[in-house]
């Protein structure tokens, strides 16, 4: 997604809990160094993050644009009784809580700017139960929910907040499943294959543009579900590439 951001003309902060990954990739993607800034950060330390937020703002003026996208999964196929203490905390406090407090302090310097765009990583999971994950089922929920709200509120500020819920995407994490596993995850989804990691960067950079102006909510999912979009004042269904829908829905109070 930097790297798509990036190619498109932003200028892009990467905010991750270990620096060393962020150089590389921001030589790769920006050799001449102006249009990118590694930060190391932890989401789940609202100091760190309300930190980095103002590191950012010194470097680069402002904030137009912002993809809250930190996640870990937690141990899967663990009954909810088995799940250590621990792990849950760190589950909801990375995925779920650490999305609030990157929102918290984008926002105001987005309110500032007068406009802005937010691009929240949810799962499918967020969309539906999985058994044997349920730290990680309930915090990507929680971001679709916090998103809806988020989108409300802000919606006459001229800031738009979105959700994507993508099924499987084939990262290296998940191509080093073995053929077993990725051709389970392949069959979960209509087209029998994963997503790619271009089609969310284009979805991402989508959300994020001029061109999805009208587009104050929605939770997006690749491959596995229909993409669900809130736009004032309109009601339409369209067909779009790669066999995604989108449904947009006229809700202005409730979403």
């Amino acid at each position: 997604m930097a790297e798509r951001l990036c190619a498109g003309g932003a200028s892009v902060a990467l905010v991750s809990r270990r620096i060393a990954p962020l150089y590389d990739i921001c030589k790769r993607i920006d050799p001449s160094g102006k249009h990118t800034f590694p930060i190391e950060a932890d989401v789940r330390d609202p100091h760190l993050i309300q930190t980095a937020i103002s590191s950012i703002i010194k470097r680069f003026g402002k904030i137009d644009i912002a993809v809250n996208n930190a996640g870990i999964t937690g141990p899967a196929n663990t009954p909810l009784q088995d799940v250590d203490i621990e792990i849950w905390r760190d589950v909801i406090e990375t995925d779920l809580t650490g999305v609030f407090y990157c929102m918290k302090y984008e926002i105001p310097a987005m309110l500032k700017n007068g406009s802005g765009a937010i691009v929240n990583m949810s799962s499918a999971n967020g969309l539906v139960g999985l058994a044997g994950m349920a730290a990680y089922t309930t915090a990507k929920h929680g971001i679709i929910r916090l998103t809806r709200s988020a989108a409300l509120e802000l919606a006459e500020s001229n800031i738009r907040v979105c959700a994507i819920a993508p099924g499987y995407v084939a990262t290296p994490r998940i191509l080093d499943s073995g053929k077993e596993a990725l051709d389970y995850m392949a069959a979960a989804h209509p087209m029998k294959r994963l997503a790619t990691r271009e089609e969310l960067a284009d979805l991402v950079a989508y959300l994020l543009s001029e061109r999805a102006s009208n587009v104050y909510h929605g939770q997006c999912s690749l491959h596995r579900w229909r993409i669900y979009s809130s736009i004032i004042g309109l009601e339409v269904s369209v067909k779009a590439k790669e066999g995604m829908e989108v449904q947009a829905l006229s809700n202005l109070r409730h979403i």
